[in-house]
């Protein structure tokens, strides 16, 4: 028989990533994917689609986080044996996300006059916002798949996540084709095709994944058709702790995205190697997405078993298995600039020649930010899995809106400095957030968050009995 991974080792880290790293890395390869298409479908669709589609994102990332923090509150839960407060916990999430949907079609003028504020070229404009209307009206899907998708994760049952996003992202992949280029019977919409697409598809992972959560094995274990009600003070804890991870969330997207609607001040070139080189990245760090959120699972589930130790450790397994991989990305960015543009330039009307010399300097500047974006992601994930939501926020907002923001808007409007010197900026700005999540990961008060309220301390605990309990089934209590 195989011997049980270690307790916080790396083969347990790694039995919970991988599903998350090939469901967010699914999610990049159907990303990139689109852009592709659109690069091949007109300039000014690519050049629409990556500013919108971050600034989308940037709209319903709070929102979407805090429905994500579902997974936390079930990791502790599980961890300390509590199966109604698993299933209890995840009907806040999704409570959560249907009164917020109404909130994201408030927000689809704002995000209109956002896109406005950008300048861009009036043929780019009417594309963006045709986009950004698009995925908003169909931002609940995210929100529901969000929140029910935090009740698989916090038990570590990440495969059934994987599976239903694989699958809705494969369709995506099948619809944004059909509809951008008119194939299969369907009209060529372009890059309104690629917007319904995508809405379309993401309703299948939560469709997907509620049909489990509601169906008889979670019932009978979770008893999930009972603990459907708002729950008031389960709610407010939700947003008591959920609320400063939704807000750095948004912090740091909105700052990003602030970033790259200024790049499109630059010549068309150059704004068009900026927005494939930020596609190209996210083939880096989706995948980092999915190993922070394995580790906020696994430092979820060891605090709702009293044990920091097993905590922290899990922790830094995770960043050490993420910088192994960032490394890997690094390479692949040095060694394969051309090859990396010209999937993007093959079949369009953007030449590979005037793209690819800044491209490359572009591509440098990732492969230096890269164990920087490790920090940020995975140990601020894992602080987050503590409970220690405030922190991040707090660093979020002084890193994103003390530092990058202002620094960008000297350099492209007043300065009008180079588009190299911007990235090197935005390096800057990672670096300086990873650095702090590093220094605070390696004190303890992230480690003593009493985040189920229970009004204890949390003492060093005994070793487990089990070392495979957090991801075969808790212990019978409290419910």
């Amino acid at each position: 028989m195989r011997a049980p991974a270690s307790p916080a080792g790396y083969r347990e880290v790694l039995r919970v990533a991988w599903p998350l790293m090939i469901n967010t890395g699914s999610f990049t390869v159907m990303l990139f994917a689109d852009r592709i298409f659109l690069s091949w479908y007109s300039s000014e669709a690519i050049r629409a689609a990556l500013p919108a589609g971050i600034l989308c994102f940037s709209l319903t990332s709070g929102f979407m986080a805090i429905a994500a923090f579902t997974n936390v509150f079930v990791a502790q839960y599980f961890g300390a044996g509590d199966r109604a407060g698993c299933s209890r916990a995840t009907a806040q999430g999704i409570w959560f996300s249907l009164l917020c949907w109404p909130l994201l079609l408030a927000l689809i003028p704002a995000g209109k006059w956002f896109l406005r504020l950008a300048a861009h070229p009036p043929e780019v404009l009417v594309l963006e916002e045709q986009y950004l209307t698009i995925i908003l009206w169909g931002g609940i899907t995210t929100l529901l798949g969000a929140a029910v998708g935090g009740f698989f994760t916090g038990l570590g049952r990440t495969r059934v996540t994987m599976a239903t996003n694989v699958l809705g992202n494969a369709c995506n992949l099948v619809l944004d084709y059909g509809l951008i280029f008119g194939k299969w019977g369907l009209p060529e919409m372009g890059i309104r095709g690629a917007a319904i697409g995508t809405v379309v598809a993401h309703a299948i992972s939560p469709a997907l994944l509620l049909a489990l959560y509601f169906g008889r094995r979670c019932r009978d274990s979770y008893a999930t058709h009972r603990h459907w009600r708002l729950d008031r003070a389960l709610f407010a804890r939700l947003l008591r702790f959920g609320f400063p991870s939704g807000v750095h969330i948004a912090l740091d997207v909105s700052a990003f995205t602030v970033f790259v609607m200024l790049t499109g001040a630059y010549p068309p070139a150059q704004h068009a190697a900026s927005n494939i080189a930020i596609s190209i990245n996210s083939l880096a760090f989706m995948p980092l997405i999915g190993l922070g959120i394995a580790a906020s699972t696994l430092v979820g589930q060891y605090q709702g078993r009293r044990r920091a130790d097993l905590a922290r450790r899990s922790a830094r397994n995770a960043f050490r298995l993420g910088f192994f991989y960032m490394c890997a990305c690094a390479a692949l960015f040095l060694l394969l600039p051309e090859t990396l543009f010209a999937a993007f330039t093959a079949r369009s009307d953007m030449a590979l020649e005037e793209i690819l010399p800044v491209g490359r300097r572009l591509l440098w500047v990732m492969a230096a930010w890269g164990q920087a974006d490790n920090a940020s992601l995975v140990l601020g994930s894992a602080l987050k899995g503590a409970g220690d939501t405030r922190f991040v926020m707090i660093c979020s907002l002084l890193a994103a809106w003390g530092l990058l923001v202002p620094g960008q808007l000297l350099l492209v409007r007043v300065w009008q400095a180079p588009l190299l010197l911007s990235w090197i900026w935005t390096a800057l700005f990672i670096a300086l957030l990873g650095s702090a999540f590093w220094l605070r990961y390696r004190g303890r008060n992230w480690l003593m968050i009493d985040l189920l309220g229970r009004g204890t301390p949390l003492p060093p605990g005994d070793p487990l009995p089990n070392p495979t309990l957090l991801i075969a089934d808790p212990p019978r209590s409290g419910g």
